[in-house]
């Protein structure tokens, strides 16, 4: 795995072989401050956007190479003009995108300045926050270097100089706490089965240790002795031991104030048991934890930048494979709660993992709130694709909230229903429930089953299916694990839950 991007905020130079980027609007003049640094660019940007159709347009550049009257080596021109549409501009996506423009340099100089206006240290921050997003690789296992020498493997280094460079550094901590918390989430997504197995996972969950967080680990002998058979069963088939990890940070004024607790499932790898899935794409399954990834990344980024707001994660973590001793379709469990569940297809295995992960959470802390995250249902990539995730609660006031979050942060989130007639599709002839109500509306019965497991608590269930793994790549994500959750629960907790 590559290291982290590294990025500083500094006077520019320009030295040579760098590359230095600069902003313009449809008029491709740039900032009075880079003028007076650089010499007038304006004509060498005018002659150079004629050749190329350069309109400044947003999520648009032009590179210059050898730019005449600079030491540089290359003139990055970033366009920033208002669309039709007059909408501002997201300083997190141009960070990522300006970074996929300057593929091949080694040092990156960013005059961070408006072309017209002015653009202060949050800004900046944000852009930084893109750069670093956008730099995550993961190739640890990658022993075979190319052939061809390539300076593009290896990403540069940059600095970003700017007319409000306190403010810049003081918020870019923040920022890259954030970075951390979901390049960790990402690396857990990305890493081998065979490595990340669940007691892997949990024993990896106590570097938060070093951060404050409290870190508990549950064995299965402790798990059964609370009634956590739901849970339990799905690890039956599997040789690895399955894992509870508890993770409180208690950042808030008020040691007393009652927690959001942040449940995720965790399956280190699904293959479907008994219910076996296809051997087509199998190998993705390594993904099905994408739910306890954004957790512990989540519980990462409030640690590294001391939010005031107390927070308990749970991870269920298990491994779902067929052997002699697997769950079956057919068989009848007890869960922690006390009801009782048919199991009617054993891929339908995530939500009995957070079955019992959120009940031991509401007996064991009484939280104010529950958000649960899951890679639960193929069903919801049918319905909203791989951009949006799903979102069902039970609350009005904490669905608002969140959707809110995600237009801020940008993981966006859409709400589904819930209701009676979907409720009655999981009723059992033999059990309390079944664990599956059939294809139609897949993803709705899935939350329907999951609410049965919550009591009068706030609750929101969030299906990331979609947007966890192997989602489409974008300005700030050209990973197959997205990290998706940490910055839409980090910007929830900063907005709605933090003193």
């Amino acid at each position: 795995m590559s290291g982290v991007v590294k990025v500083a905020f500094g006077s520019l130079s320009a030295p040579k072989g760098s590359a230095l980027v600069a902003f313009v609007g449809a008029d491709m003049k740039p900032a009075p401050m880079v003028t007076a640094q650089f010499g007038d660019l304006e004509p060498l940007i005018r002659a150079a956007a004629k050749a190329s159709s350069f309109r400044g347009a947003q999520r648009t550049a032009l590179d210059i190479l050898a730019p005449a009257g600079l030491d540089a080596s290359r003139l990055v021109v970033v366009g920033v003009a208002p669309g039709k549409d007059n909408a501002p501009v997201d300083f997190i996506t141009l960070g990522g995108f300006t970074f996929g423009k300057v593929t091949g340099a080694k040092r990156v100089e960013v005059a961070f300045e408006a072309p017209a206006g002015t653009w202060d240290g949050s800004a900046a921050a944000d852009f930084a926050l893109g750069l670093r997003l956008r730099g995550y690789r993961f190739d640890k296992y990658k022993t075979r270097k190319k052939e061809v020498d390539d300076d593009s493997s290896e990403a540069p280094d940059f600095v970003i100089g700017s007319s409000h460079a306190v403010a810049a550094r003081a918020a870019a901590q923040d920022r890259f706490a954030v970075a951390e918390g979901v390049e960790l989430a990402r690396n857990l997504v990305n890493e081998p089965p065979n490595v990340l197995f669940p007691v892997e996972f949990a024993d990896r969950v106590k570097s938060l240790e070093k951060l404050g967080v409290e870190v508990e680990s549950l064995d299965e002998k402790a798990m059964g002795k609370l009634g956590m058979n739901a849970l339990l069963a799905v690890g039956r088939g599997s040789a690895r031991e399955s894992r509870l990890v508890t993770m409180r940070w208690n950042g808030a004024r008020s040691k007393r104030t009652k927690p959001i607790a942040v449940v995720g499932k965790g399956v280190c790898f699904d293959s479907g048991g008994i219910s076996i899935k296809p051997s087509a794409g199998m190998e993705d399954m390594k993904g099905d934890m994408g739910g306890a990834a954004c957790v512990v990344g989540l519980l990462h980024a409030l640690a590294a930048r001391k939010a005031k707001v107390n927070v308990v994660g749970v991870v269920g973590l298990v491994e779902n494979m067929p052997d002699g001793d697997a769950l079956r379709p057919g068989d009848i469990i007890a869960s922690m709660s006390g009801q009782t569940i048919e199991i009617v297809n054993t891929d339908a295995e995530g939500r009995l993992v957070l079955a019992d992960a959120l009940w031991y959470v509401q007996e064991t802390f009484s939280p104010r709130a529950i958000i649960d995250l899951a890679t639960l249902t193929g069903a919801i990539i049918v319905a909203l694709g791989n951009d949006v995730a799903g979102l069902f609660s039970n609350n009005d006031e904490l669905a608002q909230r969140l959707a809110a979050a995600g237009e801020a942060s940008g993981e966006k989130v859409w709400r589904m229903p819930l209701g009676a007639a979907y409720d009655k599709l999981i009723d059992s002839k033999f059990a309390d429930m079944k664990n599956t109500g059939g294809r139609n509306g897949g993803s709705i019965t899935a939350a329907q089953f999951v609410q049965r497991f919550v009591k009068e608590t706030p609750w929101a269930h969030i299906d990331v299916a979609g947007t966890a793994m192997g989602s489409q790549s974008s300005d700030i994500n050209q990973s197959w694990g997205s990290g998706w959750g940490v910055r839409l629960l980090n910007r929830l907790m900063a907005d709605s839950y933090e003193d």
